[in-house]
């Protein structure tokens, strides 16, 4: 072994070594009380006995987590000088028109919406602001002083009240950027917003639609409830509208599918998108929390039913979509969970599925599976072939001629003897398939929905479709798996997996069709093409 290998595997294991007590180190850091109860356990109990408690009691809160997450990624006044001069070095500064339309708001939410504005690190802006007719006289006051403090400022006074959509169709008129940003009166950009937008149109010159991560803020300036999202997912895009806050578009674009629609009020901006991204993919996502959603009474960031019109509009936006995109299908809401919706895709012309099942000597397991297939399943026109990898137990023989008996038109058995290869298995059995679809299904699996080939199939006869996974769950009713996430616990990992099954998920993705990068073999439809 060389000392350069040697020398690796010990800074390796001194990484190893370091991690629990930065995270111990972290933890009392941002946690004072806690940190006071760590010293009181070292005087008692010695180190040891803080490693125990630190073992066995150390759960952080989400808000508890969130807080080291900001510390770890605020802005550092080093970080304010860089980023103004790599400004001053970018090829490109594109005019970003920020529109805001406002309506009543309280004086020191609409003040602090406009302040985060003009705080802005990245200047080549424009704040195009429209007021609904506000009744309010402060309203007016504050934005003619703000108007008049920087000529960047422009504001249409609106005669008569008209709603969300025509007034965001007000500021729209007023914006001569190449790009928009919605912004909503009583929220906060941060600081960096606009400057990571630039930042990545100079990467991506030719992109149409940027989106970021988000989180909420409440009266006393504290952030909270972290939205992390997921890169351009066109499916999950039709489940809720998870691109939102901050959104920035092509204006040109904008204009050119007709702005905002009156009549979709409260999900203005997700019928927006949803008309939007029918034009353009060049769409990106910046993982990185831009934008502060205010949790006041009367918002929906506060109570999803302060505004429930806009979970109405919502589903009328998605079932106008379906129709433009002529694959069919009916959309519905996700009862007791406003905000999230479930799209079902017709099978079209009665597809032939074919269903593959490898299986060895695991006869119990494989009977249950048959019968709940048998007797439960609604989609008709599939039929099964077991691929037997060299059974030898007379109970597996026995059940084999059960079945093929009971089943002889739909359920046929391929014995391929070789050492188990659970693709060569899979492979073999697809060149035996005379189905359009075929379904990739483990032996000790169980079906529990009996419209589960039809749900699957309306979706992977889609053209935009490669994969089609099903929800999974252990024998306790908890998950196993519900999609595959990319980079958790090696090089893939299943997502909410030991979790209780009826749980909504993250930001309700449990309870919707969600695009993720891979799903499991054990239940996997696919095109057999």
């Amino acid at each position: 072994m060389t000392l350069s290998v040697i020398l690796r595997k010990f800074r390796t294991l001194i990484r190893i070594l370091l991690t629990p007590l930065r995270r111990l180190f972290s933890f009392l850091s941002a946690m004072p009380r806690r940190g006071l109860k760590a010293m009181r356990i070292i005087r008692q109990e010695g180190f040891l006995g803080l490693w125990h408690s630190f073992e066995e009691r150390f759960h952080l809160a989400d808000s508890e987590l969130y807080e080291l997450w900001k510390r770890r990624h605020r802005l550092t006044a080093g970080d304010r000088d860089r980023i103004s001069k790599e400004i001053e070095r970018l090829h490109c500064r594109p005019l970003i028109s920020i529109l805001l339309p406002v309506y009543n708001t309280d004086e020191i939410w609409l003040r602090k919406c406009l302040d985060s504005v003009l705080d802005q690190l990245y200047s080549h802006w424009e704040l195009c602001i429209a007021d609904d007719a506000s009744t309010k006289p402060h309203v007016r006051h504050v934005l003619e002083e703000y108007a008049s403090r920087d000529p960047r400022i422009r504001v249409v006074f609106r005669k008569e009240n008209g709603h969300i959509s025509a007034c965001s169709n007000s500021a729209l008129s007023l914006a001569t950027g190449e790009y928009i940003a919605l912004l909503d009166h009583d929220d906060e950009l941060s600081v960096d917003a606009l400057y990571e937008n630039a930042v990545l149109l100079n990467r991506y010159p030719d992109a149409d639609m940027i989106y970021s991560d988000e989180d909420k803020i409440d009266t006393q300036g504290r952030r909270h409830s972290p939205f992390f999202k997921p890169d351009w997912s066109p499916d999950t895009f039709l489940s809720h509208m998870y691109t939102c806050h901050l959104g920035v578009y092509r204006t040109g674009l904008i204009r050119k599918v007709g702005g905002f629609r009156v009549g979709f009020e409260g999900s203005q901006d997700y019928d927006l998108v949803l008309r939007f991204t029918e034009h353009t993919t060049k769409i990106h996502h910046i993982p990185k929390v831009l934008y502060h959603w205010r949790t006041i009474k009367g918002s929906t960031a506060l109570t999803h039913d302060s505004k429930s019109y806009a979970y109405v509009s919502g589903l009328n936006a998605i079932r106008e979509a379906l129709k433009r995109r002529g694959e069919g299908g009916f959309v519905e809401h996700v009862e007791g969970y406003p905000g999230q919706y479930l799209v079902h895709y017709p099978v079209r012309d009665n597809p032939k599925i074919t269903i593959l099942i490898p299986t060895r000597d695991n006869a119990v397991c494989l009977d249950r599976c048959l019968q709940s297939l048998f007797s439960k399943t609604t989609y008709r026109n599939f039929e099964v072939i077991l691929i037997d990898n060299g059974s030898v137990q007379s109970e597996t023989r026995d059940l084999f001629a059960r079945w093929q008996k009971q089943e002889s038109d739909q359920l046929r058995i391929l014995h391929l003897d070789i050492p188990f290869n659970f693709s060569c298995l899979n492979n073999e059995g697809a060149r035996h398939a005379e189905g359009d679809l075929i379904v990739l299904l483990n032996d000790d699996t169980e079906i529990i929905t009996p419209a589960w080939l039809e749900e699957m199939a309306g979706q992977a006869e889609r053209p935009s479709i490669g994969a089609v996974g099903a929800f999974l769950l252990f024998p306790d009713d908890k998950i196993q798996h519900a999609g595959l996430i990319l980079g958790i616990v090696g090089p893939a990992n299943h997502g909410h997996k030991g979790i209780p099954a009826d749980s909504a998920g993250y930001f309700g993705r449990l309870l919707v069709v969600y695009n993720y990068a891979a799903v499991t073999g054990a239940c996997l439809m696919v095109k057999k093409r």
